[in-house]
Parts: structure tokens; sequence; C-alpha cells
């Protein structure tokens, strides 16, 4: 749930509009952004975002597999970030507790990127078309709460109540992710820390 943070890289030369040539995964995001802002989700092809950064539809796919992998930036890694924050959470602390304190750490930005953030959850949960995009890609980080919670209540993942606690914190995520949209002047870690704060308080009585 958060954006890729690579440096943004450009070359000499420039395109027809007069920007300068696309060279990194992060400065082509960016620039996908920009057209979406300018055109809609929609209505930007590949072919569009490759020619505004000078580059072949070839060396699109190089750094993205679809538009819709743009949108998401470097999903698989930040999964692998999530891992390890929840790998790294104190075994003393109560799980919902953990847990609280993993998501809010997980989707905490330097300010400069929370614009570039803004737009991306804009765009991931209010364009119909990437709706079933996202419901993959959220399973993964559903899961590997499922399986944290798991470990630490001593049941298999594939139990009631571990997946219920993945299914529960994701919509609490999301949730509080969709206040922060609607309200400009929200802190979105405040609002997820409340979201599971609130979850929380349904689930005071496991231990774990």
């Amino acid at each position: 749930m958060e954006p890729s943070r690579g440096d943004t890289a450009v070359c000499a030369g420039s395109t027809r509009s007069g920007r300068p040539r696309v060279t990194s995964r992060s400065a082509l995001e960016r620039l996908g952004f920009e057209l979406f802002a300018e055109r809609g989700f929609d209505d930007t092809t590949v072919d569009d975002i490759a020619a505004a950064a000078g580059i072949g539809r070839r060396t699109f796919f190089r750094y993205f597999a679809s538009k819709n992998d743009l949108v998401w930036g470097d999903f698989e890694a930040q999964l692998v970030r999530l891992e390890a924050l929840l790998a790294a959470a104190d075994p003393d602390r109560p799980m919902m507790e953990a847990l609280r304190e993993t998501v809010v750490e997980f989707n905490r930005f330097d300010p400069a990127e929370v614009p570039w953030h803004r737009q991306r959850m804009a765009l991931i949960l209010r364009v119909p078309t990437l709706q079933a995009d996202s419901a993959v890609r959220y399973a993964s980080w559903r899961d590997l709460v499922t399986e944290f919670a798991a470990r630490r209540l001593g049941h298999p993942a594939s139990g009631l109540l571990p997946r219920l606690i993945g299914g529960t914190v994701l919509a609490a995520c999301v949730t509080a992710y969709e206040q922060w949209l609607a309200d400009e002047d929200a802190d979105l870690g405040e609002l997820l820390d409340l979201a599971v704060r609130q979850l929380a308080d349904g689930y005071r009585d496991l231990r774990g």
C-alpha cells in the first residue's frame, strides 16, 4: 500500500513534447501519473506513456508488465517490506497492538511523497477497471497478516480466526484510506491507527 521510492533519473535528449527522456522506473511512474491526471486512467494508453517518455513500447515493458503495474509501483518490494516489519514485531506486544504499529509504520511516508501516494490510492480505490487487479494484490497483503496472526495464535493459516483477522485488518486499512482520500486535511497515520485500534476492541480477549 505504498509507492515505490526509486530515484528519478533522466538522460540527455528530449521527447517531442520537450520532456527529458525517461530512463528510470520511478520517473516513468511519475510521468504516467501526470498523464492519468490529465486524461484519465482509461483514456491513457501504454503507447501514450511511452511516447511522452521518449521510449519505445518495448522499453516500457522492461519497467512495467502493464499499465496497471505502473499504478501499483514496486508492489512486490513492498510486500517484502511488510513481511520484514511483521517478522520484527515485538513478540511481547499483544498481537493486535503489534499489527496496528506495523500497519502505521508500513504506511509512513516522506511528506514529499504524500501527494503522489494520494494520487496512487485514488486510482486504486476509485477506478473500476483497476478493481480486479487490486483484489489480487490485496489478497497477497492480507495473506501476510493472516500468516502473522496464525503464528501468534498457534493456529493454521487456513483456520477461520487468522483468516478473519487478515480480512478485517485489510478492511480497516482500506476504510482508513477511503476516509483519507475524502478529507485532504486528515492524517493517514492517525486514521490507520484509529481504525485498527477500533478493530482491536473486538479482538481484545484474544491472546497471541
